[in-house]
Parts: structure tokens; sequence; C-alpha cells
């Protein structure tokens, strides 16, 4: 009998997350941010776990974001040199502990392919092989600082590569972005054993020359010797709340402030709080 009764107690109770959450609310939202305050309402209600609600958040976020926002800037690419013998670039290959490494000619601006570690495992146990670096480097994907993060993460999938070169409008090199760097937006920090404990000033990520990621609960002592400015203290505990004085009101994700030169974009948030800035310096050209 209970076969023929698709909407009998049972059946509701293996429901999934989704289907309550449409069960528990009312209207449908109109945008994103109506969508993430249902999500926010869903996990006050217990209808999912905060760690849910932190994941479907990202994949909203993920949509509004640019591969610039996210990428690790060139300043901080860790890369071999084509000219190089396996004994120089080998330790810093350890050091860094990670699987793959653009290959360059004169600087940063002349990417030749990426090394992947695994490549030189056939060489490592066979020492009579002669070892020529071209042979193994990897065609290299590039991708403009304009990409939708979205995009680019569906690409990684259909076309199974885990790093891109990111370029400027000019074609010159300004950062590198894998799958692990869109997969933390929705997950979280992805550690492995080779990461360190890391330190408060991680509140505070470069992205590019003049522009920062900042978590929005940063303490404004922290972020003025960083930034070197003078926010006051007395003000607020956090540069979230010194934006938020700014703002005279909660803003939504997307909205700017400029405070002096510093304009201060909200990268994410939700309906209580800030949770994540982007700071941008005035250029000095």
């Amino acid at each position: 009998m209970s076969d023929d009764n698709p909407h009998s107690t049972n059946g509701s109770s293996n429901k999934s997350w989704l289907d309550k959450i449409k069960l528990s609310f009312s209207g449908e939202p109109k945008n994103k941010q109506d969508l993430v305050e249902v999500i926010s309402d869903a996990e006050q209600n217990d209808v999912i776990d905060p760690q849910t609600r932190e994941m479907i958040e990202g994949v909203i976020g993920v949509n509004d974001m640019r591969v610039r926002d996210i990428m690790i800037p060139r300043a901080q690419m860790i890369t071999i040199d084509i000219e190089q013998k396996v004994e120089e670039f080998l330790p810093v290959m350890l050091e860094s502990a990670h699987s793959r490494f653009p290959v360059i000619s004169e600087d940063k601006d002349h990417i030749e392919g990426i090394l992947l570690a695994k490549d030189l495992l056939s060489f490592a146990f066979n020492p009579e092989k002669s070892f020529n670096l071209s042979d193994v480097l990897r065609p290299a994907v590039i991708v403009p600082e304009s990409k939708r993060v979205d995009v680019l993460l569906k690409e990684f999938r259909q076309q199974r590569y885990h790093m891109a070169i990111v370029v400027d409008e000019y074609g010159g090199v300004s950062g590198l972005v894998t799958i692990e760097d869109i997969l933390e937006i929705i997950v979280g920090e992805i550690e492995d054993e080779h990461d360190v404990e890391e330190d408060s000033t991680d509140d505070i990520r470069p992205l590019n020359k003049y522009t920062y990621s900042v978590k929005a609960l940063t303490p404004v002592d922290e972020f003025n010797t960083f930034f070197e400015t003078s926010f006051s203290e007395e003000e607020a505990d956090t540069i979230g709340g010194i934006v938020l004085k700014a703002f005279g009101h909660m803003p939504e994700t997307n909205d700017e402030v400029n405070i002096g030169d510093i304009t201060f974009k909200v990268t994410h948030s939700d309906k209580r709080r800030l949770i994540q800035l982007k700071v941008t310096l005035p250029s000095l050209e």
C-alpha cells in the first residue's frame, strides 16, 4: 500500500535538503541576495548544516567572480627556467611541494609550457636516460583576467587540465590559477600534509599589484600595519566595521565604497555581516 502513496510520511522523511528548503519557505527568491537569505534561514531552522550553507554560498559567489579575483599573482608564481638543469630546479620543486610548474624563458612573460612533477619519475629511476626539459613540457593554457570563474571551472573539468596562466589585456602574464583555487571558494581551504598553520597575516592576500583580498574580521591595527593606514581603532575593532560605518547601511555583495583614496568592494556577505572585501589601492603610476 505504501508504494501507491508517494505523499506518505515515510516518503517525506526521505526528501533531500533542497526539497526541505522549498517546503520551509513561502515565495521564491527574486535574485541572488534573496537566495542567500533563504539559505541562511535554512541553516537557522536546521534544514541544512553550516558547512552545506557555506558550500552553497560559495557556488553562488563563484558566478560573480572573475579569474583576476582568485589568481595567484605573478610575483608569487614559482617558476622554472628552461635553461636550468635538474639539480638546479629540483630543490625548488621539493621545497614548494607543488605538482605543476610554469617553465619560462627570459622572464615570466615568456611561458614555454608546464612541467608536471610526475613526468620526472621515469628519469629518476633511469639515470642513464638523457633528459631534456623541453621534451617533457605540457602545453600551457592561457586565460584572460576577465574570464568568469564558473566558466573556467567547467573548462577545467571538460578539458581535464588543472592549471592556467592568466594574462592581462596587453598579453603580459599577471598570474596563474588552478582548479584547487576555485574549489576552495566553494568548499573552503583545502589543506594537505605540506601545508603549515597560517598566521593572522593571511587575513590579507594579494591579488595583484594594487588589489588585495581581505577578511572583514581583520583587526584594524593589523590592517593599518599592513597598508600603512591610520584607521581609528576606537571607531571599530575590525576593518569590516570601518567599511560598514562608511556605507551607513548593510551593503550587498559587489557594493563599493571609497574611504580616502582606498576602494573597498564587498565580495562576500550575508544579510547580517560582511565576510570578505576586495581592497584596491591607488595606482602610483
